[in-house]
């Protein structure tokens, strides 16, 4: 049977994909969403020595522990950087990759250097500003929008993911690319979004879907994300 397995973005938690598991849940699918450390319900183990590294561990445990096979595995945002280094250590248990909007090195920097200049004090985290969260559910994302530290975007592990875009030699399974057509290009962050969904809709390594909302797609837009995950499967 195949088995969903949704990683949520930085700043998030897996209650980001609550609308779309109990989605995919009611047509019987196998459908899980780890929390990565130190963000979501798992902000209280918020730590300096968290990092990306943690979290590729929490997604690779995560498969490990649950024995999950013939994999779905989606990753938005942040959580794009997050399944790719996953894949470096149980990709022959993948069917699917999907990614929702992969952030680049370059933005990933620049989120790190401007976390890094609103440190909350006492701590190395940072929350990320609400004027980035642009989404019909921002009340209820206020509440749970939880502290990362501006440093686990910004490490030498998320050039990896151009090693995935670039080389459709190197994997055998599916990939898919989700692309939020309503994020503007101008906002912060977004131009890498467009530069990554260009090269997925021409590369014949790489399957394009598109959904008409801004960033926030599983919150905005669940249905339509469940459908293509379930299309794809």
């Amino acid at each position: 049977m195949t088995a969903f397995v949704l990683v949520h973005g930085a700043w998030g938690g897996s209650h980001g994909f609550r609308h779309v598991r109990r989605l995919l849940r009611s047509e019987q699918r196998d459908v899980s969403t780890p929390c990565l450390t130190g963000v979501g319900e798992r902000i209280h183990l918020s730590s300096p020595l968290v990092g990306l590294g943690t979290h590729i561990r929490d997604v690779v445990n995560h498969v490990l522990y649950e024995d999950l096979d013939e994999i779905v595995l989606v990753g938005f945002s942040y959580g794009g950087f997050v399944v790719t280094g996953a894949l470096e250590h149980i990709a022959e248990r993948f069917r699917t990759w999907s990614i929702s909007m992969h952030l680049s090195q370059a933005t990933a920097r620049r989120f790190g250097r401007i976390s890094a200049a609103r440190p909350v004090p006492g701590s190395n985290s940072v929350r990320i500003g609400l004027s980035l969260v642009l989404c019909v559910n921002l009340i209820v994302l206020r509440k749970r929008t939880g502290w990362q530290r501006g440093g686990q975007l910004n490490r030498k592990a998320a050039s990896r993911s151009r090693f995935f875009f670039h080389d459709p030699g190197v994997i055998s399974f599916t990939r898919t690319y989700i692309k939020a057509t309503q994020a503007p290009k101008t906002m912060f962050g977004n131009e890498a979004f467009w530069r990554a969904a260009r090269h997925a809709k021409g590369s014949p390594a790489w399957r394009y879907h598109e959904i008409a909302t801004n960033h926030m797609v599983a919150n905005n837009r669940p249905d339509e994300l469940a459908r293509i995950l379930a299309d794809i499967a």
